[in-house]
């Protein structure tokens, strides 16, 4: 009977699902069912296919390795990009807005059109682009790719239309900014230098205008020469050869000065009356040494240097310089003002700086008041109004790698009040000494869209720490902080301690997060095998931590195997008491061969202070075994309303009692089936107490190796040692129940955390969710279960038996009882979600939160508040039982209960696999969200599992993308895109309908401000600038067109980024068809630019060959 019952389990699992109506399969146990049709269920779907549209929402964190900074003193906007090929356009909080370059070349320099709404980009592919910041959105307008030589630098001056472009053949192109043309007005290199110089000037460093004359342009190139170009004579007003190879220059604001930074670390003061030598040479950071000579110091990067009216000594700021000898010293900003010389240490290297000034004009007094410096992993700005140079408050999230992220959580339409409260503590530990002054980036506009909810981001670090955000509105504000760390003792500096067998760098670091809102209950799964809870408390309080120690071995190698069923065990008493745990043995120092049941980590056992907020209060361990570290956890659930805590990992399960403090089942997968397992299997030889080699060895986990057994293995890696490049998926994975081929796909567990198993793996608990359910078919009342999902697709109901009054609830033991009732997918299971007869979403019940610190009111006495949703409450209508929603890395069922009868069933994908699945609700339904390996976001409507949306997203998947994806309600996700940024998107039409409400402006209408008045003195003695006109020098009448081959003109895509997105829905395909045209007129565009090139290079020819033919017409042979 049991062959038969496993034949016909198969049979109906490989059933596709039937798009009529009808039951796809029939009950998982091959027996007859009383269930309902999905037609008797009559739910009423609402979802279609036109409510879905992936869309980019927000990105927060500092940019992933910056690389340039750019900044509009009028609109008081910031740019910075990044070596991907990113702009990140920040304004003030909310004002915050990513593009993102298509061909992902670095981005070199950025230059705003101070107060136009627009900005230009030169990246490392030798391409300028025009940005329009005129729109929510940025769209490219103009593009002009060069084809035979290298941009190294641009200038834009204020209010010009002429872009200086200097590049590496050390030649000085002009571009109009508003056609996106070259002009035939060229400084070339050998016309800049004199001509007895023997050697090449290097690449243009450095473009910028005369304050005091805008018709000269001061040339600097990398090997010491400066130029000054008069631009309307066409030839040098002078030239400086320099020793010291140039690294920047900046203007006094009169214009008969300069200052440049060199490599030698030095700085060279240049007056334009005697430009022969410097007039002044300082090495601010050397030293001159006993034999009078200067210390060697490395470059000053950049310098820049600014005039104040309130002080006769102007501000010198600096980047590097320090002398070679102070090794170890962290990366530097130096700001010389007079006689004061003030460092500034930084944390990380410094990419970028810029000096915010008062005025736009470069020929008057430019008042400083900040500098904004962009460093490699991070973005700080110093207020210069003050002597100390106290540093601004960061309004934007910059922080967020301060440890690298392991892990992400993302919780929508939160309880209103824990934002509120959760600020109120983590306002209590932020830093203080910040500057009093605003924040001075304050561009742009932004408000608080109509449809705003309560969103809370969780991340968790390597260092052990977890961080609440605030992810209201697209925006993301720091809430409150915790760390992990502070409830183990810190390992003695003599002894490396038992974590370093473990993991060598992070034994804290966090894997797993679960958190219940409304009773604010916190449990976090750490790298070393324990799982910490936390409860919220708004006092301080002084507590011992409860430490429980968890021996979870197999008894039986889990390997489907030929042999006769009667090694199979079976349950002697399935309906009786809890199992008791083994207890677990003292500790002891022995040899790490023979260390046995020991915890990785020591928790602290004395009395404990803890502050406000998060405060521990159990620790769960898993512990070593016969000289084996224990194995990580795959999957954890939490139930406040029950008061359990399930844990799971590839040696079995264990459930959790945190209010009585006690264990209630600490047993092994197989042990779980008892009679029902549907697999045969081979028991363990020879020892039996003997815990197995490890299955599940984290990295660097352990070091007994055994010739004589084969070992199983998992690589777990840490995310802070993850390559930035994409890491291929493709690993071995062990057979299904169904003997489906795993080959190009790896195991994951809900902690995303990804494994390379062989075929002779042990089964691993996937995912747990306690829910009220029924555990067997004949019951007709749901009662407490906890749903068991496995690696090799296997489901397990367990039902528990918890007394409803509290005082016995804290007293009488919570009986749990497996039955055996088993339901089968491929490949592992992922999630367990449930639907009641009507189609609606039941959430777990939950304990509405008390303060358990607060003082006693004799009035009020606190009491247990629970909230539950049984599946029975609103279904009179509809009759008894409910729908779960079981999916798979290859496979979604509805299985209707009690009778567990399959009543859709959906193949997700045969090719890739679900590295993340999660029940969601959009628009006022539910539907089950997906997303792939093989980078799709995929949704399916329940309970009949139609597909909705199937986006092909993002083209290669990463190991980080894949551990941090996470789906939450309201049509959102979010992931870790690099190292430093979590990328939100959304896949709602009606988001993606609402998202230019819910973004900033970033342009706002600002008069440009005047300019100062110069006087008849200062303008008569000064020189009149006023009267350069760069149209008439520079414009086609003047100087003709640039020739075709030294640049390529590219029209703006528009903003097509937003169509392509969406190409992959059932209105995608008109979308694909108006790129392939768009593409194909681009291509018959590039064509016809083609030919006329080609006609105006066959003019010339033939005029110069007409022009030989008479020149040579009228002479002899002998004149030749």
């Amino acid at each position: 009977m049991k062959k038969f019952r496993k034949v016909l389990d198969g049979l109906t699992t490989s059933s596709p699902a039937n798009p009529g109506g009808s039951p796809a399969c029939g009950s998982a146990a091959g027996t007859p069912s009383t269930a309902p049709t999905p037609r008797e269920l009559e739910i009423q779907e609402t979802l279609m296919s036109e409510h879905f549209q992936i869309c980019k929402t927000v990105r927060h964190g500092v940019p992933y390795q910056p690389t340039a900074l750019a900044f509009d003193p009028v609109q008081k906007i910031l740019a910075i990009g990044s070596r991907s090929g990113g702009v990140r356009l920040l304004g003030r909080p909310g004002v915050d807005c990513h593009c993102q370059h298509e061909s992902g070349a670095a981005v070199l320099q950025l230059q705003f059109l101070i107060n136009e709404g627009a900005l230009v980009t030169a990246c490392a592919d030798d391409t300028l682009h025009l940005w329009n910041l005129r729109q929510r959105r940025p769209a490219i307008l103009h593009s002009l790719k060069f084809n035979r030589e290298r941009i190294t630098f641009c200038h834009l001056p204020f209010q010009s239309k002429w872009l200086y472009v200097g590049t590496e053949r050390g030649n000085t192109h002009i571009v109009n900014i508003e056609s996106f043309i070259l002009s035939g007005y060229v400084i070339m290199w050998n016309k800049a230098i004199e001509l007895s110089t023997k050697t090449h000037p290097g690449p243009v460093v450095h473009l910028s205008d005369s304050p005091k004359d805008e018709g000269k342009l001061l040339i600097g190139f990398e090997s010491g020469t400066i130029v000054m170009w008069d631009l309307r004579a066409k030839r040098t007003d002078f030239r400086i050869y320099y020793d010291e190879a140039i690294h920047s220059a900046s203007w006094h604001h009169e214009g008969r000065q300069f200052m440049c930074s060199h490599s030698d670390g030095s700085l060279s003061m240049w007056n334009l009356r005697n430009t022969a030598k410097p007039f002044q040479v300082t090495f601010p950071h050397g030293k001159t040494q006993r034999d009078g000579r200067k210390e060697s110091c490395k470059p000053i990067l950049k310098v820049e240097y600014k005039t104040s009216r309130n002080s006769s000594e102007a501000f010198v700021v600096f980047s590097g310089g320090l002398s070679y000898d102070k090794a170890g010293r962290r990366p530097t900003l130096t700001i010389m003002h007079g006689k004061a010389i003030t460092v500034l240490e930084m944390d990380y290297p410094i990419v970028d700086f810029l000096v915010l000034c008062e005025t736009p004009y470069i020929n008057e007094v430019q008042e400083p008041y900040a500098v904004v410096v962009l460093l490699e992993k991070d973005f700080v700005v110093v207020d210069l109004t003050q002597s100390n140079f106290p540093i601004f408050e960061n309004p934007y999230p910059m922080d967020i790698h301060e440890s690298p992220v392991t892990c992400t959580a993302y919780f929508a339409d939160c309880p209103p009040d824990i934002i509120p409260v959760l600020y109120s503590i983590g306002a209590k530990h932020k830093k203080t000494g910040y500057s009093h002054k605003e924040w001075p980036v304050s561009g742009g506009t932004w408000t608080v869209g109509s449809q705003t909810y309560p969103e809370i981001i969780i991340t968790g670090h390597a260092d052990g720490s977890i961080k609440f955000w605030d992810a209201t509105a697209i925006t993301l504000q720091m809430l409150y902080k915790l760390k992990t760390s502070k409830v183990f003792e810190k390992p003695k500096s003599g002894d490396v301690g038992r974590s370093a067998e473990l993991v060598e760098e992070d034994p804290y670091a966090v894997q797993m997060i679960s958190w219940c809102p409304q009773s604010r209950i916190l449990c976090v799964v750490g790298i070393s095998a324990h799982v910490i809870l936390y409860r919220f408390s708004k006092h301080d309080a002084s507590t011992t931590i409860t430490s429980l120690e968890v021996r979870l071995q197999c008894e039986m190698e889990d390997v489907i195997s030929p042999s006769d069923t009667e090694n199979t065990p079976s349950f002697s008493d399935p309906s009786g008491h809890s199992p008791q745990p083994q207890p677990p043995s003292p500790r002891s120092n022995t040899p790490d061969s023979m260390r046995d049941s020991i915890p990785c980590l020591k928790v602290k056992d004395r009395m404990i202070r803890m502050p406000p907020g998060y405060q521990a209060e159990l620790v769960v361990q898993l512990l070593w075994v016969d000289g084996e570290p224990p194995q990580q956890i795959t999957s954890l659930d939490l139930n406040s309303a029950y008061g359990l805590l399930a844990l799971g990992n590839c040696n079995g399960l264990t459930v959790v009692d945190y209010l009585q403090k006690t264990i209630l089942l600490c047993m092994s997968t197989l042990e779980l089936y008892g009679s029902a397992d549907p697999f045969q299997r081979l028991t363990r030889s020879p020892r039996k107490n003997r815990q197995s080699t490890s299955d599940f060895c984290m990295r660097g986990l352990s070091n007994f190796h055994s010739d004589s057994k084969k070992r199983i293995r998992t690589s777990y890696q840490s995310l802070t040692e993850l390559s930035d490049n994409q890491v291929s998926l493709d690993l071995e994975r062990s057979k299904s129940p169904t003997s489906e081929s795993r080959e190009n796909s790896f195991s994951r567990s809900r902690s995303s955390s990804v494994s390379s198993i062989d075929r002779e793996t042990k089964e691993a608990v996937t995912t747990l969710q306690f829910a009220e359910s029924y555990g067997r078919k004949s019951d007709t009342l749901p009662t407490p279960c906890l749903w068991v999902g496995t690696s090799l697709g296997l489901v397990l109901i367990i039902p528990m038996s918890i007394p409803t009054d509290e005082q016995e609830r804290l007293e009488d033991p919570v009986t749990v009882a497996p039955t055996g009732t088993v339901l089968m997918l491929k490949g592992s299971i992922l999630r367990i979600g449930f639907l009641d007869c009507g189609g609606a979403l039941i959430n777990s019940p939950y304990e509405v939160w008390r303060d358990q610190h607060a003082p006693d009111h004799p009035d009020r006495p606190r009491k247990r508040k629970l909230v539950n949703f049984s599946p029975s409450s609103s279904q009179e209508a509809s009759g008894d039982g409910h729908l779960a929603v079981v999916c798979s890395e290859r496979q979604a069922k509805v299985f209707f209960m009690p009778s567990q009868a399959c009543l859709y069933v959906h193949n997700i994908t045969e090719s890739s696999f679900v590295l993340r699945a999660d029940v969601v609700s959009v628009c006022n339904s539910v539907c089950l969200a997906c997303f792939c390996a093989n980078g799709h976001i995929m949704t399916l409507s329940l309970p009949s599992l139609r597909p909705l949306l199937d986006v092909n997203y993002l083209p290669l998947t990463d190991m980080r993308i894949a551990r941090t994806f996470c789906f939450t309600n309201g049509g959102q996700a979010l992931y870790l895109c690099s190292p430093t940024e979590i990328q939100r998107i959304t896949y709602s039409q009606e988001m993606c309908d609402n998202l230019q409400e819910m973004l900033g402006e970033l342009f706002t209408p600002i008069e440009t401000p005047e300019a100062q008045n110069r006087g008849f003195l200062k303008g008569f003695f000064g020189g009149n600038a006023q009267t350069f006109d760069r149209e008439e020098l520079f414009g086609e009448a003047a100087a003709g067109k640039a020739s075709r081959s030294l640049a390529q003109h590219i029209p703006g895509q528009g903003g097509m980024e937003g169509m392509k997105a969406a190409a992959g829905g059932v209105v995608g395909e008109l979308a694909r068809a108006r790129i392939a045209l768009d593409e194909r007129g681009q291509r018959l565009g590039e064509l016809e630019e083609r030919t006329a090139l080609m006609m105006t290079s066959a003019e010339t020819f033939s005029k110069h060959a007409h022009e030989l033919m008479l020149k040579c017409k009228d002479k002899k042979w002998y004149q030749f």
